[in-house]
């Protein structure tokens, strides 16, 4: 009752929820053309029951209410500094602490978090309904527990994603851009120096920007990243309806969706089937999450 209860007021919280139907879902990759590294093979079915997702990621005036009512604080408040994609920092120049080894694009920024996206210069001025960024996966479950809802299992995830359509590469069907129309928030451009904006977006977008999946499913590819409540593995996770794996605390979590910084140079995970996965305590300006029914 307690659930039920608080998964109301989720829903007046401004976050609507879409139904999902029981049913076998083929999952992975149809087209071969995942990192092998990633594990999206082979395609597989999975029985999943009948569950509702939150309609777009969980965005910062919802974040606000969750973080106002019970005194959250973030692990990147805590921290003290988060991960910043280099064109969208605004901090000032000693605020920048270094660079990613390997990804020189992301900056360690001083006094980035969820209320301040680029660093101590910026606010959440006209950012209300982007989705929250800067939150670890331990923020992502604390927010669902408190909604009285959960991450989401990847099988969920994916099975929500994919909107109706089976064995399709992105969430709209196979064609990245349909009548040169584009349907999500990625990079256009040269990664990672040259964005043209061909979108309208630098970094992430208003949810609900492009089209509903067929479920009626916003920004399931690009914009940001999406916390799932599985922990990663270098093959995709068969579970039981929809259990996910156990969780083992060294251990990455899955990511999935993609986001405003994937390109098909280095990045196409925008495709429904594409997964990757991160520590549970990392925050980065390109990763949220949404939530689901709990189990």
């Amino acid at each position: 009752m307690l659930c039920q209860t608080f998964g109301v007021n989720h829903i007046k919280r401004g976050a609507p929820i879409r139904p999902v139907p029981a049913g076998s879902y083929l999952l992975g990759d149809a087209f071969d053309e995942g990192y092998p590294f990633d594990g999206e093979g082979p395609q597989r079915h999975v029985e999943l029951a009948e569950f509702d997702i939150d309609e777009t990621p969980v965005t910062n005036a919802q974040f606000s209410v969750f973080a106002d009512e019970t005194g959250y604080v973030t692990d990147a408040e805590r921290y003290g500094d988060s991960a910043v994609f280099h064109l969208a920092v605004s901090a000032p120049r000693d605020g920048v602490l270094g660079a990613a080894a390997g990804a020189p694009w992301w900056l360690r920024v001083r006094g980035a978090d969820w209320k301040h996206p680029g660093g101590e210069l910026s606010d959440l001025s006209d950012l209300a309904d982007h989705p929250v960024v800067h939150v670890s996966w331990t923020d992502a479950a604390a927010y669902a527990s408190w909604a009285g809802r959960a991450l989401p299992t990847e099988a969920q995830w994916e099975a929500a994603a994919r909107g109706g359509l089976v064995a399709a590469r992105y969430a709209w069907g196979d064609e990245l851009t349909p009548d040169d129309r584009w349907m999500c928030n990625i990079w256009q451009g040269r990664f990672p120096t040259a964005n043209t904006r061909e979108d309208g977006w630098l970094a992430t977008s208003p949810v609900r920007t492009y089209p509903a999946n067929g479920l009626g499913i916003y920004d399931v590819a690009g914009n940001v990243w999406e916390w799932c409540a599985d922990a990663f593995t270098p093959t995709p996770p068969e579970p039981p309806g929809s259990r996910p794996l156990p969780i083992v605390h060294e251990e990455r979590r899955v990511t999935r969706g993609g986001s405003y910084l994937c390109h098909d140079s280095y990045c196409n995970r925008y495709r429904v089937a594409a997964r990757t996965g991160n520590t549970p305590d990392s925050t980065t300006g390109n990763c949220g999450f949404r939530t689901v029914s709990a189990l």
